[in-house]
């Protein structure tokens, strides 16, 4: 699942890094996010032979659990099955965070599917979008639009993020943090040689 805020005046914005880094995995594996379901837009496909669903739930980031809650209780889905990608400011722009479980963090988004959850042992990738300026709405520094320049470095996280998930289901949860974690990411030769399988 790719957190977001649907529709066009959200596109592009920090809040919706996990929507952007889910539309770069789904390109990558030729799945298609059109389905409404489950308060959601989604795709079903197939990852490195496993079968797949990926989510943008179409709830609004503050109840997001609402549409993963469906999602998960219609395909019996256990908490560790799930994969949340989603944006952080307290990562510096273009950076990956692998986990296999944790808090909120402050992220609204989180805390809804927690709460819906019931449960925090859920795998997720945090992205990191930047810390607010010292006088500006947390508010208006997430949902404001990326500048040209910083969508250049992001759309490499995306697309770092996208591999990450990959990496996560066909390596496990340790090898995608050994891989990903750490300052924001230059291309890696190793890493480039994966995404091209």
């Amino acid at each position: 699942a790719g957190l977001g805020n649907p529709g066009r005046p959200y596109e592009h914005t920090r809040h919706n890094a996990g929507f952007m880094a889910l539309d770069k995995l789904a390109a990558r594996c030729g799945i298609d996010i059109t389905e409404h379901a489950h308060k959601a837009l989604i795709g079903k496909g197939f990852i490195e032979g496993s079968r797949v669903l990926l989510v943008k739930p179409q709830t609004f980031m503050n109840a997001s659990g609402e549409s993963i809650r469906s999602v998960m209780d219609y395909y019996k889905a256990e908490p560790g099955q799930l994969i949340v990608i989603y944006d952080d400011i307290s990562l510096e722009p273009g950076m990956l965070r692998v986990r296999g479980k944790g808090s909120a963090g402050g992220h609204n988004g989180i805390k809804s599917i927690i709460a819906c959850l019931g449960s925090q042992d859920f795998p997720r990738i945090r992205i990191g979008v930047g810390a607010k300026p010292e006088r500006m709405d947390l508010a208006d520094y997430v949902l404001g639009h990326f500048s040209r320049d910083e969508l250049e470095r992001m759309d490499t996280a995306f697309t770092d993020g996208a591999a990450a998930a990959v990496s996560m289901i066909t390596e496990g949860i340790s090898a995608a943090m050994n891989h990903f974690n750490g300052a924001a990411r230059k291309p890696k030769p190793e890493t480039t040689g994966q995404k091209e399988e």
